[in-house]
């Protein structure tokens, strides 16, 4: 892995960069360039999803970036529309179709739609799918802790993943405890705040950490994410922000610094309100 990413391990032994890209936003030639400025950056996850009709850029980008498929992670998901057993399954194949790719490292439920409750008609499709190898990996997004607790209760499989919003504004710490006991990794979506961001990337209090450390208010975030054991996923299509987002691993918050991050959490923190 390029810039000494750290490197963590999933409970089925895949192992995945501590930082990803987000592409959600992301298409066309524009967001073809994008993905491959990021990927020489360094990266080595991309994140996107059925629902981002992005994944032919995506696929586009990896063939185009002149790495070999096996140097990059590619993860997507499954939008609820498809959590019907029958259609999850040529929906887990489209995805790949479009993405021009002959297996995802690793896919995700997107959303587990209580009112729907086909989720776990969705999440044995994956489990399938992985067996049939379409994915190497499987896991979940938006997850509340009884969500999992149905998904081993009924087919003995847990994901590797629970992609959540988490930031300084928005800890969610009841999901990432249960996380931590199933032994899944959080995947932090939006982890600089999203529309939060102008707000979080102004706070006084990260500020005078980062002035500590010679770092931007973005790389404490990111630093603060993985010091935690989660997995950030940033998007931004700025190279300087790119190269500056995976310039985290050179250095370590005090505990001090850890506990007066999470202490930002609040009540509106929640991005969607």
């Amino acid at each position: 892995m390029t810039n000494n990413v750290l490197q963590y391990t999933l409970n089925d032994g895949l192992k995945v960069p501590a930082v990803g890209f987000g592409t959600d936003v992301l298409k066309g030639a524009k967001g073809v360039l994008t993905i491959i400025q990021a990927l020489n950056n360094g990266y080595r996850f991309l994140d996107t999803a059925y629902a981002y009709e992005n994944e032919a850029t995506v696929g586009k980008a990896v063939k185009e970036s002149g790495l070999s498929r096996q140097e990059i992670l590619i993860s997507s998901k499954l939008p609820e529309k498809y959590h019907q057993y029958d259609l999850a399954v040529p929906a887990i194949q489209e995805s790949l179709f479009r993405a021009g790719l002959d297996y995802y490292d690793i896919y995700l439920i997107h959303w587990p739609d209580p009112k729907q409750d086909k989720f776990v008609e969705a999440w044995q499709a994956l489990i399938d799918a992985q067996k049939w190898g379409l994915v190497r990996s499987i896991g979940v997004s938006n997850f509340q802790p009884d969500q999992l607790k149905r998904l081993k209760d009924e087919t003995g499989v847990m994901p590797v993943i629970n992609q959540i919003q988490t930031h300084p504004y928005f800890t969610q710490d009841d999901m990432l405890k249960a996380n931590e006991e199933h032994n899944i990794l959080t995947q932090s979506w939006s982890p600089l705040g999203n529309r939060m961001a102008d707000d979080l990337l102004d706070n006084d209090t990260l500020r005078e950490i980062g002035n500590q450390y010679d770092k931007s208010i973005g790389q404490v975030i990111l630093r603060w994410h993985v010091q935690n054991g989660y997995m950030p996923i940033p998007r931004s299509s700025s190279p300087v922000r790119q190269k500056d987002n995976l310039t985290v691993f050179d250095f370590d918050l005090s505990d001090q610094d850890m506990k007066a991050i999470a202490s930002l959490s609040r009540l509106d923190g929640n991005i969607y309100g």
